[in-house]
This record gives C-alpha cells, sequence and structure tokens, in this order.
C-alpha cells in the first residue's frame, strides 16, 4: 500500500461551519505531495454574512468572494479533486463537518469519506505543549509562514501526517491509525431528507431566533463582549458514548481565564463529547483550556495563567498536558460558538 491522501483546510466566513469561503486541497501520491488546488467562494445563501473576527483571521473580505460561485456550485470541482481518498485535516472533526454542514444547507448531498486527524495523531506521536498547527509543523519540520492560508495549512497539515507515518513505519493513513492503536474513522454520507447534522440544526435554529452573530475561531476580543467566569461549579461526566475518534474525547480537561461562555456551559459541552471536566490541573490533567484572548504563540511569550504554569511544569516533569486556546477549544465543538456582542 502507498501513502496515498488528501489533505484539506477550510476557512469560514463566520462561526458556522457550514459557512466557507475558502479550501485548500494537498494531494499526497507515495509520500509525497503531487498536486495541489484551491478555491475561493461564497458560503451557502442565508449563511453568507462575515464576522468580522473571522476576517481578521484569514483576510478574506466579502468583496473578494463577490464573483466567486457559492460552495454548492463548487463542490463537484472540489470533490473531484478528493476522489475516494482518505481526507486528513488538523482538526478534522471541524473540516469534515464543513463539508457536511454546507452541504446540508445547499440542499446537497454528501458523500461519506474514511478520514484522519492529525491533531488526534500528533497527540499520539510528538510530545508538544500544543499540538497546535503552528507547533505540530514545527515538529515534523514542516514550514509554516501563513498561518491561515488555507492552502499553506493543508501542506502542513499533510507534511505532519508525512512525518507521522515515517517515524511509525507506516505505509498507508490506515497503517498510521493502526500504529497508535485507533481505527480509521468515517463521516457518514447524507441525503437531502436525513436528519441535519446537530451543529447545522443549532445554525437554522440560531437564524430563525434572529441570534445570528457568531464568534470568530481564533478567540479574538476586539469588538467581544466577554462573559467572567463564575465559580468553578459542577463536573459533569464524561459521555462514554461519544465519538472517540473526537479530538476531546477521553481527556481530563480544565478551563482557565474568562471565555465567552459561562464556564459551567464549557465544561458540558466538553463532556458531551466525551472529556471529563476538572476544576485544576493535576498529574491526571490532559487538555487545559486558557482564555482571555491567548494564543498557542504565548507560550513562548510566557504570557499564561497560574495553571497554564502548572501545566507547563508538569510538561517539564514528563506529563503529557497540552494547552489550548480558546479558538481552539471552540473549533473542536464543531462550530457551536458562543453569541457575540455586537
Amino acid at each position: 500500500m502507498a501513502l496515498d491522501f488528501t489533505a484539506i483546510d477550510f476557512e469560514t466566513a463566520n462561526g458556522f461551519r457550514g459557512s466557507p469561503c475558502s479550501v485548500g486541497l494537498i494531494r499526497v501520491r507515495g509520500g509525497r505531495v503531487a498536486e495541489r488546488a484551491s478555491w475561493l467562494m461564497r458560503p451557502p445563501a442565508g449563511h453568507d454574512t462575515f464576522d468580522p473576527r473571522n476576517v481578521a483571521i484569514h483576510g478574506i473580505t466579502p468583496e473578494m468572494v463577490a464573483g466567486a460561485p457559492r460552495f454548492g456550485d463548487l463542490f463537484a470541482e472540489i470533490g473531484g479533486f478528493i476522489g475516494g481518498d482518505v481526507l486528513v485535516a488538523h482538526n478534522a472533526a471541524f473540516d469534515l463537518g464543513v463539508i457536511r454542514s454546507a452541504l446540508e444547507v445547499s440542499g446537497l448531498e454528501a458523500p461519506a469519506y474514511d478520514y484522519a486527524c492529525t491533531v488526534v495523531l500528533s497527540r499520539k506521536t510528538y510530545r508538544l505543549v500544543s499540538h497546535s498547527l503552528p507547533f505540530a509543523a514545527r515538529e515534523a519540520g514542516v514550514p509554516l509562514e501563513h498561518h491561515h492560508d488555507a492552502t499553506e495549512d493543508a501542506a502542513a497539515c499533510a507534511g505532519i501526517l508525512i512525518d507521522i507515518a515515517g517515524r511509525h513505519g507506516a505505509d498507508s493513513v490506515a497503517d498510521v491509525y493502526g500504529a497508535v492503536g485507533l481505527s480509521l474513522p468515517r463521516q457518514a454520507g447524507y441525503v437531502p431528507g436525513d436528519p441535519y447534522s446537530p451543529a447545522t440544526v443549532r445554525a437554522l435554529e440560531g437564524l430563525s431566533s434572529g441570534a445570528g452573530r457568531t464568534t470568530a475561531p481564533d478567540g479574538s476580543r476586539s469588538g467581544r463582549t466577554w462573559a467572567p467566569w463564575p465559580q468553578e461549579g459542577a463536573n459533569p461526566s464524561a459521555n462514554a458514548a461519544a465519538d472517540p475518534h473526537h479530538p476531546l474525547f477521553g481527556h481530563r480537561i480544565v478551563f482557565t481565564g474568562s471565555l465567552g461562555m459561562p464556564r459551567s456551559e464549557a465544561k458540558s459541552r466538553a463532556a458531551e463529547l466525551g472529556a471529563q471536566p476538572a476544576s485544576s490541573v493535576t498529574r491526571a490533567t490532559t487538555l487545559l483550556v486558557v482564555g482571555d484572548g491567548f494564543v498557542a504563540s504565548d507560550l513562548a511569550s510566557g504570557r499564561v495563567t497560574t495553571k497554564a504554569r502548572r501545566a507547563l511544569q508538569l510538561q517539564e516533569k514528563g506529563q503529557r498536558v497540552e494547552v489550548l486556546s480558546e479558538g481552539e477549544f471552540l473549533q473542536m465543538l464543531g462550530g457551536r460558538w458562543p453569541a457575540a456582542g455586537a
């Protein structure tokens, strides 16, 4: 077998994952980049409002896509490029969810895909303080100069998987998963008339209630109304029936700083996806989510909270604990952004 796959990365216009405005794809054959493709697009009608915080992340404005086809009109080309490949993405639950939700609201069929998540594989292979794309790409020896350019992010993702496969001596994506004790996940297809995915249901409910504004996936503070943290409160039990392939499943998660949602909601969302919330950083902690506009690069500059500093100390002692920004956590929720201020 050969290490063949297509890496993919989407940028979205707003917090609903079904609002793609850009996609980058990298085709890999035999462990080498063979071809690349990218498109700008208008998101599906009714979901095409550009949140200025998203624009601040990727730099794509409504004017830049004004003459572009909508996602539904482009998907035949996008899907044709992918073909029958395994799809690979960094936090694949989000990017696969973009395809599913955008096709749902476009009234189109969605293919089924086998897929791989380089966040999951990075955690199984590298020992990093953060498994965000820049950190994992640097560990893999892959250049990433323009993070949030869809094609460059997809290329970095491809390089990460190629490096991980080499470290495990794996000859296919399925073999990479087997080497870390997992099976290759699969996203089911969709036919109009099937039930919508939960992210799409919530987006449609938000539109009907008039709550259409969403939060940018980098956790940017610009123009944002922040909710102060209450006391820690209860820690709900992890959902044992959640998808074991989700990047939050099986982790013990702690929150610190101010996010755009109450801490109780953050805990319940994490528990729903199979993570076990906790109130303090201990030797059992595996994930720490940091608010207050934190980004992964702050780890290098020393801009960390007391809990984050404790997590770094545990890492130095050999414990595998990862620090996430709010944006990374929100993206792992699959587009369930908290409401934002005007």
